[in-house]
């Protein structure tokens, strides 16, 4: 419990009594006088505010979000007192979010109930626990102020900002993939497991014809086909310290799960199997799963993965690999390359081909290519600028020679990853390249 600022107010009146009955007695006992009825109420006060019992926090919020959505916390205060009280709230709204519209100050009627609001935006995946509840309790005559903390216990799951993806449904699939930009190229009858029989249409080429059934029938009859069902798709994720880097406001690391996101759902739509290693400091294995309803099980699995200070260690994770997946299947490598780790890379990568297809998807570094655009002003621009052209060279030549070791390679923009990737797994699905 502390003063306000009445009673502060009041306490330098008395003091400044004080010092005139200095010069002047005969406000001596009227200094002794205030001090005394002062004392008095401050004490009076004190012991009302004392007795009062504590008000009852209750908050209810969702236990998901998604990383950088705002969401909307409601917190209730009961007054079991019979007079109504004016106060002061703060929430302790977990760390790893921010939040608008507190603190909050408000008048709770006597013996009823208010519920606040405010609102909250997760800035971090992960974990984020709610502290305790903060609320400041005035006195009747305003002379003190009482503290209490409310604990009441609350945790909420920081997703990544997967809601353009939550946002598909499975009658609209096709459209939403153009909408973001993912062109699926339309080539009528072929694939790799037969669908069903049809009528002969204009268009069609002569090896999709069915002459038996097309003699049968007395009329064209053309087999049609779908991409193959039931293929595996696994994620070789990198935490290790480059994916720390910045895009904007958003880690390499980010983008590359939102990435990985994309590319599951549309997989687990086309009957495909998802899996995920990752490495580079964490170690975390999830089994295959399959199902649009295994996106749950995906994301529980990745929201609370951080980036470590180790180094990605790529033979040993693909060593990993190859222990526990004999399975044929699509390997995509979601990494920061650079071109010394390509001493490191190639092994690595060789040792995945022998048996999977493999797809290296390595982020870009935009800030070196703004190097390249800036204007040269003097030496030190040059130096710059003959620097990110030595780097972004060097990292081409690099995975170029990755690429003609039978390795798709993709050098993708931060912002761009989750389309492109996308995008190349459609085309490889097309192609039965698996």
């Amino acid at each position: 419990m502390s003063p306000t600022r009445r009673a502060l107010a009041g306490a330098c009146a008395w003091a400044a009594l004080g010092l005139a009955a200095c010069f002047v007695p005969l406000l001596v006992a009227a200094w002794a006088w205030a001090g005394g009825v002062f004392l008095a109420l401050a004490l009076v006060d004190a012991l009302r505010v004392l007795r009062r019992a504590p008000l009852q926090v209750q908050r209810s919020h969702a236990h998901s979000l998604a990383l950088g959505a705002w969401t909307t916390v409601r917190v209730r205060l009961l007054n079991p007192s019979g007079a109504s009280e004016r106060v002061e709230l703060f929430d302790g709204y977990p760390e790893r979010t921010e939040c608008e519209g507190l603190p909050r100050t408000c008048v709770v009627p006597a013996g009823q109930g208010l519920e606040l609001t405010y609102r909250m935006r997760a800035v971090r995946r992960g974990e984020g626990l709610f502290r305790p509840c903060e609320v400041l309790r005035g006195s009747p005559w305003r002379l003190w102020v009482k503290r209490e903390l409310a604990r009441v216990p609350g945790s909420v799951r920081i997703y990544p900002n997967f809601a353009s993806i939550a946002g598909f449904t499975l009658h609209a699939l096709e459209n939403r993939i153009q909408l973001m930009g993912i062109r699926r190229r339309q080539r009528r009858g072929e694939g790799l497991e037969f669908r069903q029989l049809r009528d002969y249409q204009q268009g069609d080429m002569l090896r999709q014809i069915d002459w038996k059934a097309t003699s049968r029938r007395g009329k064209p009859i053309s087999r049609e086909y779908q991409e193959e069902r039931d293929q595996q798709v696994l994620f070789l994720l990198d935490c290790g310290r480059r994916m720390r880097a910045l895009d904007g406001e958003t880690a390499h690391f980010d983008h590359c799960l939102n990435a990985l996101l994309l590319v599951a759902y549309v997989a687990l739509r086309q009957g495909d199997s998802v899996s995920l290693l990752t490495f580079g400091g964490v170690d975390r294995r999830l089994p295959p799963v399959k199902g649009k309803q295994s996106m749950s099980t995906l994301l529980n699995a990745v929201y609370d993965l951080e980036t470590t200070l180790e180094p990605p260690d790529f033979v040993e994770a693909a060593a990993r690999l190859k222990a526990f997946q004999q399975r044929r299947s699509l390997v995509i490598v979601l990494t920061n390359q650079r071109d010394e780790d390509e001493a490191d890379l190639r092994p690595a990568l060789e040792l995945l081909r022998r048996r999977h297809l493999v797809v290296l998807a390595s982020l870009r570094e935009v800030q070196v290519e703004r190097l390249l655009e800036k204007g040269i002003q003097g030496h030190a621009d040059a130096l710059e600028v003959c620097a990110a052209l030595d780097y972004v060279r060097a990292r081409r030549t690099s995975l170029e020679r990755l690429s003609g070791r039978g390795v798709i390679t993709m050098d993708i923009p931060p912002a761009e990853l989750a389309v492109a990737l996308a995008e190349k797994y459609l085309e490889i699905k097309r192609a039965g390249r698996l």
